[in-house]
Formats: structure tokens, sequence, C-alpha cells
């Protein structure tokens, strides 16, 4: 099965071997792409519409994978059990339904392995849910497709119970992501120059206004140019220093 640019981003993050569970999985392309490429050897397609989760049916008996594939209707993680999956695929919802889930599903953290993670917005509101509940990030990509950015991430529970302090990530850490930065990722380039000319831009508008307003959300747009500046300045040393 040939998926998108961003679907075979998270569909290489599931480790081979492991059993998935993909929340949302509206067509089943998922579970059905990593069952036919061997990547697991079964997996569980749930979705909380009733409308998708026929699609995802009826596509996994046209694969002839439904002695392998379950099909199953609830919200989030509610219809999966422990020992069922050893990894979790959330992805194509924005961070607060993606945060959500998560919480709803705190029954099974310690118990699966790997969190395959793509929100579509606020991602920095993820990373710090993330790192506040015992999680980190073991990898991460960001691919560009049809002119927006997208962002997938692998995350498992740490394993100390209380990080060091200066573990702690960063602000552009939280916001743009740890490992990206570190290793000057070309996509990520290529998305703060676009973050860095779209705030400019804000900024220039707002300062040729003089509402109390305006003055407030010019302060909130200068720091957000510090941390995206300063960002593009760790990436770009990759290119400058290599």
């Amino acid at each position: 099965m040939k998926l998108s640019c961003r679907l075979e981003t998270v569909a290489s993050f599931v480790d081979k071997g492991s059993i998935a569970a993909d929340v949302g999985t509206d067509h089943g392309y998922i579970p059905i792409c990593l069952v036919e490429r061997g990547i697991s050897p079964s997996a569980i397609g749930m979705d909380v519409r009733e409308g998708p989760l026929m699609r995802a049916k009826e596509h996994i008996r046209e694969h002839g994978l439904e002695d392998r594939i379950s099909a199953r209707l609830g919200d989030g993680l509610e219809k999966l059990e422990p020992g069922e999956a050893d990894a979790v695929v959330i992805a194509g919802m924005g961070g607060e339904l993606v945060i959500r889930i998560l919480e709803g599903g705190k029954r099974l953290w310690e118990d699966v392995r790997d969190w395959i993670l793509s929100p579509q917005s606020e991602l920095e509101k993820v990373r710090r849910f993330l790192w506040e509940n015992g999680f980190e990030t073991a990898a991460e990509a960001m691919v560009e497709e049809d002119g927006k950015y997208y962002t997938v991430m692998k995350c498992r529970r740490r394993k100390e119970s209380v990080p060091a302090a200066e573990s702690r990530p960063s602000p552009g850490e939280f916001k743009y992501g740890r490992i990206l930065l570190r290793r000057g990722d070309p996509v990520l380039k290529a998305y703060l120059e676009q973050e860095i000319g779209q705030l400019h831009a804000i900024e220039e508008r707002l300062r040729s206004s003089a509402t109390p307003k305006a003055g407030e959300r010019l302060r909130e747009v200068e720091q957000e140019l510090k941390t995206a500046e300063e960002a593009y300045d760790e990436v770009q040393r990759h290119y400058t220093n290599p």
C-alpha cells in the first residue's frame, strides 16, 4: 500500500515485530501497511466514528487481513487493553486531542513501549505534556508535504523518575524539538526560515498599531521571534561548521 510522505514516516517509526494500535485509524491505512510489509504480525485500528471505521473494515477485507487486523469502535484508547500492543500510533489530529487521548490512556503508559505521535498543531504543548509526565523523545522527524510541515516523534517512558534539572528542554527545544535542532534537520531549517519571515511580517504590522492589545501581542511576537532565531542559529551551525 502506498502512503503519503507523512504516513510513511509514521509507519517507519514502528519497530519490526511490534503489534501496533492506530488511534483514529480512519481508512485503516497504517495497520494495513504495517501488516502487509511484515513490520507488524498483527495490528489494531480504532476510531470514534462509525463511518471511518466501516471504511477501514472494508479496506482490511479487500487486503485479506481480517484475521490479523482488528477494527474497534471507541473513543481514544478506551478499547485497548494492557498487553495488546507494543506501539500506539496517534497521528493526524490536533495537539489538545492528542493530550486528551494520552491522559485517557494513562493505564497503558507503562505497558506500551513506543508512543508514535504526529500532532497537527500545538506541538510545544504536547512536548511539555510528555516531559512533565515522564516521557522522553527517542526519535523525531519533520517532513514537508504539499506546502505543510509535519512532525513525527517516537516517545518512551523515561528510565529515571526525576530527571536532572539540566536535562530539561529549553524553550526552543520544547517548541521545535531537541533531536531536530541538535542534528540540524534540513526540513526544520526550511520551516524556521518560513516561520521567521512570517513573524517579522507580523511584528512590522503590530509596530504600526498604537492599541494596547497590539502592544501586548507585539511583546509576544518578539519573544516568539527570539526563540525562532535562536533555534535557527543552532540549526545553521551544522551548515556553517560541518
